[in-house]
């Protein structure tokens, strides 16, 4: 069974974490914890809360909403059907009804063509509807680097690879798979990851710099450590690494603002 993270909400359904879990306290959706502590929704808690935000953001009375996401979990099939689903809500009583239209689940091509509505009179559908395939943007090679980050580094690493090739501003991507290569002594490599961002971010600075402090090149380190605090000044360990920087450099003044601005920051 195929399980989704909260970037996959976010990306997927608009719907940010704050959202999430309020959506968690109402009892809407139960996910489970995965590795590291991480939530995992099924595809049948994504159909949850795509119609909770649509009931939400169309004003239906907490009761009646509350009872319909009851119905609508009860009536969901336990596995991902291979074809469309009609569900359709009038009052409290919700009907689901496989339809003939085949989608792809592994794209999510089949969750994307859900639409939810609120009509007159208060009746609730979720629609399924076809769509143009989805455009490659990295996501499917992201999730299965994703997976595989603590099992099997070295195939993470060309996964992560394939999705900066589909997506080349993907920011995690290019984030986690620089660290796995400069965690594999691929120094070199991970250096080009970083510099390939097309825009500036402070995540990907600092790795980079942590990268050139590693190879030997303080005074590259310093300025690209610069260079993130510029994107996040607040950038707690980057003031801490400068500072170590410094007083080895024996620029005890810089040394002490920067830790000063380090402990600022932590506090």
């Amino acid at each position: 069974m195929h399980v989704y993270g909260t970037r996959d909400l976010q990306r997927l359904l608009g719907i940010g974490p704050a959202s999430v879990r309020s959506f968690i306290r109402a009892g809407h959706v139960r996910p489970r914890k995965g590795s590291r502590g991480r939530l995992q929704f099924t595809f049948q808690d994504l159909i949850i809360l795509r119609t909770a935000r649509t009931l939400s953001g169309a004003n239906v009375p907490t009761r009646r909403l509350n009872r319909c996401l009851r119905e609508l979990r009860k009536a969901l099939p336990a596995d991902v059907p291979l074809s469309g689903l009609s569900i359709t809500a009038i009052g409290d009583q919700i009907a689901v009804r496989e339809g003939l239209q085949h989608w792809d689940t592994e794209s999510r091509q089949y969750l994307l063509a859900l639409d939810v509505s609120v009509e007159a009179g208060g009746e609730v559908q979720l629609i399924a509807r076809e769509e143009a395939p989805p455009v490659d943007d990295g996501s499917l090679h992201y999730d299965k680097a994703y997976e595989l980050e603590d099992g099997d580094p070295s195939a993470a690493i060309a996964a992560y690879q394939r999705c900066i090739a589909a997506n080349e501003s993907h920011l995690e991507a290019r984030i986690n798979c620089g660290r796995l290569l400069h965690l594999a002594g691929r120094l070199d490599e991970a250096e080009k990851i970083y510099r390939g961002a097309k825009e500036p971010n402070a995540t990907v600075l600092f790795n980079l710099a942590v990268l050139l402090e590693d190879s030997g090149r303080e005074e590259e380190a310093l300025q690209v450590y610069g260079e993130a605090l510029e994107a996040d000044p607040e950038l707690a360990d980057a003031h801490f690494n400068l500072a170590r920087l410094h007083e080895r450099a024996g620029n005890r003044r810089e040394s002490f603002r920067h830790l000063l601005a380090y402990k600022r920051a932590s506090d």
